[in-house]
């Protein structure tokens, strides 16, 4: 061999070596700025915007001057959507029943007495703030801190920090259910400027809700297992030339999606479960809903899956908000509750972190005609609550004003919850960064602290 093509033949072994590391940090687990107390999140994601006034929120003046004028002095620059609909809007205090509960005394309505029954067990935020009034502007802050599309979301951070600890299942998957799939779609669980293998893995809202997980008639597993080891060969010796990580992403993709055809069935297969724990979630074998999400979002960490968000896509009431609330609350209460009860029986719950809250609230004045009203969207002081994962249980932060118009104590915005999040997982917020065109970026841009008072 000459002394040119032995050098070349040095080289390529090494540059093949390297690949397989690159390749080894894309997917291990890493180690956080101080130690964690959480090592998993479920984020219980109620798009549309849930009225905190008729499920947490009691504000008995509101309920007095029901059906009274709104003071033009409330709504002094203020923004709202579809402005068009709501001239002289008139107070709506809510029709439903408030009572504290728990030695904690959160207060909750009659449409969420499973999760009163466990108040606790939770730490609310009642003075949450956004930036816009319109939901998929909404959603994307709510998700990756920034109103336009293409930055990365809260679980590609956190994969990107964290690595993952399973191999045969995704580290960040979104389940969704609801009339439609969540907006923005790949916008909320995507990597953004960060490699694609960060990403989260959309489950369908349907009895199979992974594509493609049989093999083609005739391929054995055998012959596939080797299709795909020699695709990655090829694909290792492209990043050995390239040094592109999307390459590895590729290779991650191509292995990941072959073990998840032993490993995805067993996740999705509940007849496992004992009667006892369907009833407590209301789920049934085969039938998808958000009581079968809540159910696999614990499947999903009790076997190593980082993030998990679940999406119940109905919450948008700017009409006969008073039937779709009997509608939808009991599913949602049912399941929420009986998550938190089976990750605290099943020891998951400390390292568990659990977030309910949507990407915004509704307004104390009403909507529509009064026989059918509904709420407005409302971007300052609407509610979201944790669990789990160290938070501290029954912590009460922030209030409105007696109406429910505007924060008036403790104001915590998108970027503070992040950075909530992130301290939980072992992380300075402003030192998880990312650097892209010669600026270092980080899930809470230039604002953001951790809000002390939920801290355990």
């Amino acid at each position: 061999m000459s002394l040119s093509l032995a050098r070349r033949h040095f080289l390529s072994l090494s540059s093949l070596g390297l690949a397989r590391v690159a390749l080894a940090d894309l997917l291990e687990p890493r180690q956080p700025h101080f130690p964690a107390k959480a090592k998993s999140i479920i984020y219980l994601f109620m798009e549309g915007g849930p009225s905190q006034l008729d499920l947490y929120q009691h504000k008995p003046k509101l309920t007095a001057m029901d059906g009274q004028l709104t003071p033009p002095s409330l709504l002094a620059g203020k923004k709202f959507a579809f402005m068009e609909r709501m001239a002289a809007p008139k107070l709506y205090g809510t029709k439903r029943e408030f009572r504290q509960h728990g030695q904690s005394g959160h207060w909750f309505s009659s449409l969420l007495p499973r999760l009163a029954g466990q108040a606790d067990d939770l730490a609310f935020i009642h003075s949450m703030k956004t930036v816009n009034v319109n939901h998929s502007p909404a959603m994307i802050a709510a998700h990756t801190g920034a109103m336009a599309p293409g930055r990365p979301s809260l679980g590609a951070w956190l994969l990107y920090g964290l690595g993952a600890e399973t191999k045969d299942l995704p580290a960040f998957v979104a389940m969704s259910s609801g009339p439609r799939g969540p907006r923005n779609g790949n916008d909320i669980w995507g990597s953004g400027f960060l490699p694609t293998h960060y990403q989260g893995v959309p489950f369908l809202n349907a009895k199979s809700p992974i594509f493609h997980l049989q093999s083609p008639a005739g391929v054995t597993r055998e012959r596939q297992q080797r299709a795909v080891e020699a695709i990655a060969d090829l694909n290792r010796e492209r990043l050995a030339e390239t040094g592109d990580e999307e390459i590895a992403t590729r290779i991650a993709s191509y292995e990941m999606a072959f073990r998840m055809q032993a490993s995805a069935p067993d996740l999705m297969d509940l007849s496992g479960e004992s009667q006892a724990t369907l009833a407590l979630y209301g789920a049934t074998p085969g039938k998808p809903g958000f009581a079968t999400n809540c159910l696999l979002a614990r499947r999903l960490v009790e076997r190593g899956v980082r993030c998990v968000q679940v999406y119940h896509t109905d919450w948008d009431h700017h009409n006969g908000i008073e039937g779709r609330l009997d509608q939808m609350c009991p599913e949602v209460d049912r399941a929420s509750a009986a998550l938190l009860a089976d990750l605290k029986q099943r020891g998951l719950l400390d390292q568990t972190l659990v977030v309910w809250g949507g990407e915004f609230g509704r307004t104390p004045m009403a909507e529509g005609a009064a026989k059918s009203a509904g709420r407005n969207h409302l971007i300052d002081g609407y509610s979201v609550w944790l669990a789990g994962g160290g938070v501290r249980a029954g912590a009460s932060v922030g209030a409105t004003d007696e109406l429910g118009f505007q924060s008036v104590k403790d104001p915590v915005n998108v970027h503070d919850l992040h950075a909530t999040i992130l301290h939980q997982f072992g992380f300075d917020h402003k030192r998880l960064t990312y650097r892209v065109q010669g600026r270092d970026f980080r899930l809470t841009d230039v604002e953001g602290d951790p809000v002390r008072a939920l801290l355990g």
